[in-house]
């Protein structure tokens, strides 16, 4: 029997370099969109979605982000303490994986936002997520629709649901939404210190066990401030194209 994910990483540490100025006196998961800090729209996607617990790892202006979520009862949030080094993506879920516990987990970037709320999606995650065959389970958007989103894609996904990554020249169909579910078995071996989930996702991709879900609705990767004020916008007028 499939074992739904109760717990989730947040990935909340980082310095928020690409959304100065807004983050000069605060940490990026606290800016507001729509008037709800962006960590809130995470926890409550989560929440919704059946995540008992959140691991969210801090580094910048991390008393802030301490006194928000504190009392926070769905989920309930654990703090992973990056104060004395930023551990990047890799490197911080790794340190937090005794948190996490021995069972498949989501991981979400804490600067993610879709439309409709992605509730739904990650029921889907939830639900097609097989251990036996899978080391991650990656949420995919369509590229091109993509709101904040400027690459070329990051990922084809083949018939039976496995992820190839764009070579330099090529236009992928799928950007990597910042969510996924990893069973634990991904950061076997993983380094010591910062690195990116890149490295464990490209073994994971070698051993065919890497695979990708396309999301419901449209994907916001809110960045920066120009991609917060076009999220902004959308929001106020209703013009959401799917």
């Amino acid at each position: 029997m499939a074992v739904r994910p109760k717990r989730a990483m947040v990935l909340a540490g980082g310095l928020g370099l690409r959304m100065r100025p807004l983050t000069l006196d605060k940490p990026k998961p606290l800016v507001l969109l729509a008037g709800k800090p962006l960590l809130d729209h995470v926890l409550d996607r989560l929440a919704a979605a059946g995540i008992e617990t959140a691991v969210v790892n801090v580094h910048y202006l991390p008393e802030q982000i301490e006194r928000h979520v504190k009392g926070r009862k769905s989920p309930k949030v654990l703090i992973s303490d990056e104060r004395d080094a930023l551990l990047d993506t890799g490197g911080g879920v790794l340190k937090a994986l005794e948190k996490l516990g021995p069972d498949p987990f989501f991981i979400c970037n804490a600067d993610s936002f879709s439309i409709p709320a992605s509730t739904t999606s990650l029921a889907r995650m939830a639900a097609a997520f097989n251990a036996k065959s899978m080391d991650c389970l990656m949420l995919l958007a369509t590229a091109a629709t993509a709101v904040g989103y400027d690459g070329q894609g990051d990922f084809f996904l083949t018939p039976d649901g496995l992820l190839r990554r764009r070579r330099e020249r090529e236009v992928a169909p799928f950007a990597f939404t910042g969510t996924s579910i990893a069973h634990p078995r991904l950061f076997r071996d993983a380094p010591k210190g910062p690195f990116s989930l890149n490295r464990l996702w490209d073994r994971a991709m070698d051993d065919g066990r890497l695979h990708g879900l396309r999301q419901d609705g449209l994907w916001m990767h809110v960045g920066s401030p120009a991609a917060l004020q076009e999220a902004e916008q959308m929001l106020a007028s209703g013009e959401l194209y799917f």
